[in-house]
């Protein structure tokens, strides 16, 4: 799918976020001078065709008080860790989990579960619940605290690209 000046123009008015607003699509549509029903079918093309892959809720964390963040760590057998990592995956409290090869000798893990907390402990609980349903399949572990934010931002469209 190609995109034309009106995709773009939706794109960019949307990238940073839908307004909260009742009827978000009808504010796009209104800034755009376009129809609301146009906005809605060209977002659906787009992330049918993959020029956009979701439209999402993405909450600012830290302004909700959930500022322990740690991107846990696994070194867990090949042969599981795919079903282990759907599992991980589908906890509450990780926002991210994903495969990776390891990076041997220095880094054993492959398996990452990125965890949200109020404090380092409620992480750590988290994560032994993690290293639980694990179990044996798990051989170590370790956890990366966040300690800033560096991006919360997708890609940006520029007025040349």
């Amino acid at each position: 799918m190609t995109i034309d000046a009106d995709d773009r123009r939706i794109i960019n008015a949307t990238q940073g976020g839908l307004p909260l607003a009742p009827a978000p699509y009808a504010e796009v549509a209104r800034w755009l001078g376009l129809g609301e029903a146009e906005v809605i079918a060209r977002l659906a093309a787009m992330q049918e065709s993959g020029v956009i892959r979701r439209i999402a809720l993405a909450p600012n964390h830290y302004a909700l008080g959930v500022t322990a963040n740690g991107m846990s760590v696994w070194d867990v057998a090949d042969d599981v860790a795919e079903d282990l990592g759907a599992k991980v995956g589908a906890l509450d409290f990780v926002s991210h989990c994903y495969l990776r090869p390891r990076a041997l000798p220095d880094w054993p893990y492959n398996l990452f579960a990125k965890i949200h907390g109020c404090d380092r402990g409620e992480v750590e609980t988290k994560r032994e619940e993690i290293a639980a349903l694990l179990g044996p399949a798990c051989q170590a572990s370790d956890i990366l605290y966040s300690t800033r934010i560096l991006k919360k931002t997708g890609l940006r469209l520029t007025d040349g690209g």
